[in-house]
């Protein structure tokens, strides 16, 4: 079995781990409506500091407000997504995390990048992600399957993870 046989292997299964999946499409929707939430409250305070920066050095920091809003959503998922909780605010509310399927840790920038596809696969065309997620047995989107990620159910997923770690042994 090679490395990245092993991950797959352990990959829970609806069949088998129902509890893990159970809801997640809606917990992911509230996640994300309160993460829009907590990135505007952000972007709102960032832009009032450039705003009265911009005063104090004569208009020059207003150069630098386009750049408000990017930069917040990539902080925002590096900072949480690439945490050693794996889950952005409003996903530690709603009891769910993201983990990785193809062997590789779920760092800073796998959080970016995770990021950078969803909001991409969601400009493009949101439905069809939603109808991926819909299809697929492990509720993946299209941005899940791309990067190599799940989503599941963070308490249920301790018990999971446990389990097969020790069978492993």
């Amino acid at each position: 079995m090679n490395q990245t046989d092993a991950p797959r292997s352990a990959l829970p299964d609806p069949e088998t781990a129902p509890e893990l999946f159970e809801g997640v499409l809606t917990r992911r929707v509230f996640a994300f409506a309160i993460d829009l939430i907590v990135m505007g409250a952000m972007i709102l305070a960032f832009s009032l500091v450039g705003l009265i920066a911009g005063f104090l050095t004569f208009g020059l920091a207003w150069l630098a407000l386009f750049l408000v809003v990017p930069a917040t959503i990539v902080l925002y998922y590096g900072a949480t997504l690439g945490s050693s909780k794996r889950a952005t605010i409003g996903m530690q509310v709603m009891d769910i995390v993201l983990t990785p399927t193809r062997g590789q840790p779920l760092d800073g920038w796998m959080a970016i990048i995770h990021a950078g596809v969803f909001w991409l696969t969601t400009w493009i065309s949101w439905p069809l992600s939603l109808l991926f997620a819909l299809l697929t047995p492990r509720r993946q989107m299209i941005h899940d399957l791309v990067v190599g990620t799940l989503m599941v159910r963070r308490s249920p997923m301790v018990a999971h993870w446990r389990a097969q770690t020790s069978q492993a042994y």
